[in-house]
């Protein structure tokens, strides 16, 4: 593996501190008395991303709003918040939500009460693609051109050369940012270009690092898996989301094995892409068992619930897998 190391001042990446805090005044957007509009159908827009909360709920970002399902029930929470159109959610350590936005920034949500973050209190930019928490406890926003990390008080701004899509910290601390244009690894010091033989890491769309600490990179060169000092290609397709359900199977988001060649675009080849999943027992095979669930078009933001079901997004909306049927919530009464 070659690596090459760029200094701080340098304008491949740069970081600079945002003095202005939080103040305890920040103008509250929405009460307690207003938690949304309940409905008995899921997004019926664009939805990007999906996670579970501590309390089993799940939480969906859409371009159609912030909606939370609690097995019954789906309640847009942003119907009185905002109009923007959400591209990422997280649950942090202490149970508040963060939203992200595409030119909104980010909205806090505490359970009873929203704040909103903008460029005005020192967030990098307002179109927000990534939200993660590090084991320190800040909160890293990935937006269009780079990265900002909130401490509770203020923004500290990292800038890449590209979008940012995905953020994670390793088991030995080293901070992983895939953008649009490389892929970088942060020590604390400096950014690394990730590269193999050579060649950087570009427009990768999703890092994770699996229980058994392996580094997984999805993008516009394939699904990769590296051990540390090992890489493994499975697929030359492009790939989106990566997630590693409970018994370690690796599920993804991809171009259909039998596709052509994806062009880029959100329109091209988009009814041949694929939720696929990698049999996690196989996986150190040289020809590991791959299962196409199926072709929804475009699919983002896939989640592996409590209950063993996978959530996945699409064009149009949220769609749940649970072993054998697919269901979709966006009819007038949910499917269950």
């Amino acid at each position: 593996m070659t690596k090459y190391k760029y200094a701080l001042f340098l304008m491949i990446a740069f970081c600079t501190s945002c003095a202005q805090n939080q103040s305890e005044e920040k103008k509250i957007i929405i009460n307690s008395e207003n938690k949304g509009v309940i409905t008995s159908y899921g997004p019926k827009w664009i939805t990007r991303n999906i996670i579970q909360d501590r309390k089993g709920n799940i939480w969906i970002a859409a371009f159609d709003g912030i909606f939370r399902y609690d097995g019954k029930s789906f309640t847009n929470i942003t119907s009185k918040v905002s109009s923007a159109r959400f591209f990422s959610v997280l649950e942090d350590s202490k149970g508040n939500l963060w939203f992200g936005s595409i030119g909104s920034g980010v909205y806090y949500y505490d359970g009873k009460s929203f704040t909103n973050f903008t460029t005005g209190d020192g967030l990098i930019n307002n179109r927000v693609g990534c939200i993660y928490e590090d084991k320190a406890g800040n909160i890293w926003f990935g937006t269009e051109n780079g990265a900002s990390r909130y401490d509770g008080k203020s923004f500290r701004n990292y800038r890449l050369n590209g979008s940012v899509n995905s953020i994670i910290e390793d088991k030995t601390g080293k901070f992983w940012f895939a953008t649009t244009g490389n892929t970088f690894v942060y020590d604390g010091k400096a950014f690394t270009v990730f590269t193999h033989n050579g060649k950087p890491f570009t427009n990768v769309r999703s890092i994770i690092e699996n229980t058994k600490g392996n580094i997984w990179l999805g993008g516009n060169d394939g699904l990769w898996r590296y051990d540390g000092n090992t890489f493994t290609n499975f697929t030359q397709k492009f790939v989106g989301d990566i997630i590693e359900d409970k018994e370690g199977n690796i599920w993804t988001s991809s171009e259909s094995a039998a596709s052509p060649a994806w062009d880029g675009s959100l329109t091209g080849n988009i009814q041949s892409w694929a939720l696929t999943r990698y049999d996690g027992k196989s996986l150190a095979d040289k020809k590991p068992t791959v299962t196409e669930v199926t072709n929804k078009g475009m699919i983002f933001g896939i989640l592996a619930d409590d209950k063993e079901n996978i959530w996945f997004g699409a064009f149009d909306g949220v769609h749940r897998y649970d072993g054998k049927t697919i269901t979709d919530f966006k009819g007038k009464e949910v499917r269950k």
